[in-house]
């Protein structure tokens, strides 16, 4: 099969409704390929319980998806090709598939995310321009959100030296409308990726899907300034989760903005002040960048047999509207690995299965 075509298949399959960055992996290593996993999708969600035939995503709009980034300037890129950061690759919720545009040998070096408050103080914001500064002059790539406050500090500070904006609707989209021209400047001179297609306005669903890519395309994040619950603390969260150095710089106690990296640092992150204790944290594990990749090796197709319904059935009678763990699925059904997440990806396709954080499931609501 030509490049092109698998491409086309690849992108239809994630574009396709109920597939997610899990049930793709899933279909890619059970079936081989995205062509014989699209052939297979109308059997699975028959048996997923799915009511409906199974829904597809239209190919004059995938030809058009690819049609626009080659216009744009911009690519797609998928999990398992060579480009694909190989850091980002072993997240069990890695994006299948990222529209990138500008230096894509940014996606090879690494990095280091600075994140932090969209409100965020001017002293706050100066320093995370010129911790940008010094990090982009040790050669470590900075990532970050394109928002508005420190992360616009980050990118302005290593415009020049290498910069990734990891941005929340489409590859086109230009949010908060201010940045219009430091976004420009980093599609040709840094590196835009966007997972959504192109043409989405970006919505708070969106965000936390960003903040993955910015804590798993990374070595270490560090948080500037952050209030608690904020996104750059969902960030640092996803990070450590990822096994990824975690960073916050200290700030004043009288100061709101300051809680949540001082919050962090109780709670275990390591404490910073320069560019130079960064670097002494990431460096170890710049080993990890050199990593194989995480690929897809098909497995022999596990699928149910008809005759064994009860199988499926003592899954489906463990699972409600409560979060539940696969491993604990296993246990309790006494069924095996493969075939319990069989069941649950034909469920999932079927759109009677939601998944959340911790690889856990439910039905869906």
């Amino acid at each position: 099969m030509g490049g092109s075509q698998q491409q086309f298949d690849q992108l239809r399959l994630i574009r396709s409704p109920n597939i997610g960055p899990v049930s793709y992996r899933q279909l890619i290593g059970r079936f081989g390929s995205a062509t014989a996993a699209l052939e297979a999708l109308p059997d699975l969600v028959r048996r997923g319980g799915g009511t409906r035939p199974a829904l597809l995503a239209d190919e004059a709009g995938v030809a058009r998806e690819l049609q626009f980034a080659q216009k744009f300037g911009a690519r797609h890129i998928f999990i398992g090709d060579a480009e694909y950061p190989s850091l980002l690759s072993h997240l069990d919720n890695a994006p299948p598939v990222m529209c990138v545009k500008g230096d894509f040998g940014l996606l090879n070096r690494v990095a280091i995310s600075l994140v932090g408050a969209r409100n965020a103080s001017a002293g706050a914001c100066q320093f995370a321009r010129q911790l940008a500064y010094d990090l982009g002059q040790m050669e470590f790539p900075i990532v970050s959100g394109l928002a508005r406050g420190i992360d616009t500090a980050a990118h302005a500070g290593s415009i020049d030296s290498g910069t990734i904006a990891v941005i929340a609707g489409g590859i086109d989209v230009v949010y908060p409308p201010e940045n219009r021209a430091l976004q420009d400047a980093i599609s040709e001179r840094g590196l835009l990726i966007a997972e959504q297609p192109p043409g989405t306005e970006p919505r708070a669903r969106h965000f936390p899907y960003r903040n993955r890519i910015i804590a798993g395309i990374s070595a270490g994040t560090v948080v500037v300034e952050a209030a608690p619950k904020s996104g750059s603390l969902i960030t640092a969260r996803l990070a450590g989760e990822a096994g990824r150095e975690v960073m916050a710089i200290p700030g004043s106690p009288l100061d709101p903005r300051s809680r949540g990296c001082n919050q962090l640092i109780r709670e275990g992150a390591t404490l910073v002040q320069n560019a130079d204790e960064i670097a002494e944290l990431v460096r170890p594990l710049d080993h990890r960048m050199r990593a194989a990749p995480a690929r897809y090796v098909p497995s022999a197709p596990a699928t149910i047999a008809e005759d064994t319904n009860d199988e499926r059935r003592a899954v489906i009678d463990l699972m409600g509207m409560t979060y539940v763990s696969v491993d604990e699925l296993v246990r309790q059904s006494g069924s095996s690995q493969a075939n319990v997440q069989m069941v649950l990806l034909e469920m999932e396709l079927a759109g009677k299965l939601e998944r959340g954080a911790g690889g856990k499931v439910r039905f869906a609501a």
